[in-house]
This record gives structure tokens, C-alpha cells and sequence, in this order.
């Protein structure tokens, strides 16, 4: 039986309210009894800040999770180091490598996380996990996906993403994970990026739970430079597994974020810096009516 779960946003591109900071890059805090995960960590200006301002003790962390090694996932782990001496950090052996994105505006640049490779970060926390060997069950319901396999033609990484600045490597960002866990009201899963594609990574999801319904999705989904058919079949998916809540953020794009909003009526939500997503505890049978997730 798996406890409520607690979702706050600590570090989005965008904010809402007084006193919080908005930077490019994503940064999830849960919380279910006493276990608390930060998954992702933003670049690195805004963490701390949005922590103390929330209440938030980053000590506290059991578990730190890297999504996937790009700066905006991965900065404020470098610029927190101090706090998380007794936490575990969970990263694909393969996230800390040179990267780079090329782009009409700004050109060719790098994207690679601040973290010099895994085996530096090894040497500086009290334990790393590696996630490129299979999923990983963290406990109390709550599971990361490791890498997630890329089984259809429609979804590539979401950008032109490389391994070299002359960019003639492509890079695929095998190292993309995301995480689900158990709620009262359903799975929910969070994404950083959802470079592998939000379709491969809810099929990979509904094979390992064996679940036909997702009750909500939440996070980043790169959709930025999506065609039409992508599009289409991402909001086919989601309608297809029942999705009830769709936490729109970050890298998700302008453009889709507004298709999302308009073809999944009622159920998309802005998921800015501060927001608190709460799932109910897993209920008895007898009383398991109408579980609700509280977004404020």
C-alpha cells in the first residue's frame, strides 16, 4: 500500500509568484512519507533559492535523479554538491559526455553538463547508481525507467542534438530516463526531457507496470520542433491510456503546450516553478471511489 505523493516544482522556465526564481531547466522535489527524491536540479541559479523560499530542506534528499546529462538538468547538482554528501545519485554512466545542440538562432554550442564525467561524480557523493544497466526500483512504489528503448520512427531525440561541435555525430541522448511511481489515483510519471519520446517512454511504462491507464504525465516532452504526425500520435497516445493530468513544462514547447491545452481539455496544467501536485495514498477497495490530485 503506497503512501500520498508530493510533487513540487522547484525549478521551471517559467514562475508565478512572488519571490521564486524562473531559469531554463527543470528540477522536481516528491515527497512520500518520509522518503524525499530531487529529480533533476535545474542549471543551478535557481535551486537553492526556490528551496529555501519553499521550505524545502535539499539535505534532506534520499535519492538525487539526473534525467539525462544536459546543463539545465544537470547544473545544480555541481553548484549543490555540499548538500547531498549522504544521498544516492542515480545517472547513466554515459550522461557527463561533450555535447553539443545546433540551432538557427544561436548556432552551434554546448549543452553538456557542468559535471566533469561519472567517475569525478563518484569520488564527491556518498553513493552513485548507475541507470544504463535496466530500471531501478527506488522503493515505495516509485521507479526510474534507465534507458528507454526507441521502438518508433516518429520520435527522434527532439532537436539537432551532437556528440561533437562540428556536429557530425548525431546524438541520439540514449541516456534519457524518466520516472513513475504508484499513486492512489494511478501512475504518475515524471519526465525531464522525454528525448526518448513521450510514446516509447509510456509503452515502456505500461510493459513494466502491465497498466493500460497512465492517470498523469508531468514535465518536459520536447516537442519543440514536432510535426504534425508526432503531434499526432503523442495526443493519441495520452488519450488512449486515459491520461487525466498532462503537466506542461519546460523544453514541451509553445506551440504544443497550446495543441496539448486545446485537444486535451480540462486536463493540461501550467507546471511553473512552485506548483504542488498531490496524489492520494493508495485507498482501501471499499473506498476506492474517486481519488483526486490536488495541483495548486
Amino acid at each position: 500500500m503506497a503512501g500520498g505523493l508530493s510533487i513540487t516544482v522547484l525549478v521551471e522556465n517559467t514562475v508565478n509568484r512572488r519571490g521564486l526564481l524562473a531559469e531554463h531547466g527543470l528540477a522536481f522535489w516528491l515527497e512520500r512519507g518520509g522518503r524525499r527524491i530531487l529529480f533533476d536540479t535545474g542549471q543551478g541559479m535557481a535551486l537553492a533559492h526556490n528551496a529555501d523560499k519553499l521550505g524545502i530542506d535539499l539535505s534532506s534528499a534520499n535519492d538525487v535523479v539526473l534525467s539525462h546529462g544536459h546543463y539545465d538538468h544537470t547544473g545544480g547538482l555541481l553548484a549543490a554538491l555540499p548538500e547531498f554528501k549522504a544521498a544516492a545519485v542515480y545517472a547513466d554512466h554515459e550522461a557527463f559526455c561533450d555535447r553539443f545542440v545546433r540551432d538557427s538562432q544561436t548556432g552551434v554550442r554546448s549543452v553538456r553538463s557542468p559535471i566533469e564525467s561519472f567517475e569525478w561524480l563518484t569520488r564527491r557523493v556518498a553513493r552513485v547508481v548507475r541507470t544504463d544497466r535496466g530500471p531501478v526500483d527506488l522503493g515505495d512504489g516509485i521507479r526510474l525507467t534507465g534507458r528507454i528503448p526507441r521502438q518508433n520512427a516518429f520520435e527522434d531525440a527532439g532537436g539537432a542534438f551532437y556528440l561533437d561541435s562540428a556536429c557530425t555525430r548525431p546524438d541520439a541522448v540514449m541516456d534519457d530516463q524518466a520516472l513513475y511511481a504508484e499513486t492512489g489515483s494511478g501512475v504518475a510519471v515524471l519526465l525531464g526531457c522525454a528525448h526518448a519520446g513521450v510514446v516509447n517512454t509510456l509503452d515502456f511504462i505500461c510493459a513494466a507496470t502491465g497498466k493500460s491507464r497512465i492517470f498523469a504525465v508531468i514535465g518536459g516532452m520536447h516537442l519543440l520542433n514536432a510535426n504534425e504526425f508526432r503531434m499526432e500520435q503523442t495526443i493519441r497516445k495520452l488519450r488512449d491510456l486515459d491520461v487525466q493530468r498532462v503537466g506542461l513544462a519546460h523544453c514541451t514547447g509553445f506551440a504544443a503546450m497550446a495543441r496539448l491545452n486545446h485537444e486535451l481539455p480540462n486536463r493540461c496544467f501550467p507546471c511553473v516553478a512552485g506548483t504542488r501536485i498531490e496524489f492520494e495514498a493508495d485507498l482501501e477497495e471499499s473506498s476506492r471511489c474517486h481519488p483526486k490530485t490536488k495541483c495548486r
